[in-house]
């Protein structure tokens, strides 16, 4: 059985540019080491002019 794990990372927007409030890559580097596999990376969040407000980092990992 796997179970899976979603860490949300906001998207903060200056004016010609958008950039995610955390470093996606170490969090990644750090649920590695906790066992965790990176699945995938997903944006839901859609707000005016079709940017993306966040998005998820999928993780799983044997239960």
């Amino acid at each position: 059985m796997l179970e899976y794990k979603y860490v949300r990372i906001e998207l903060k927007s200056k004016l010609f540019s958008i950039k995610p409030a955390k470093d996606y890559k170490e969090i990644i580097d750090q649920h590695a080491r906790e066992g965790w596999r990176f699945v995938q990376i997903f944006a839901p969040g859609i707000r005016g002019y079709g940017i993306a407000s966040y998005f998820e980092l999928i993780f799983e990992r044997s239960a």
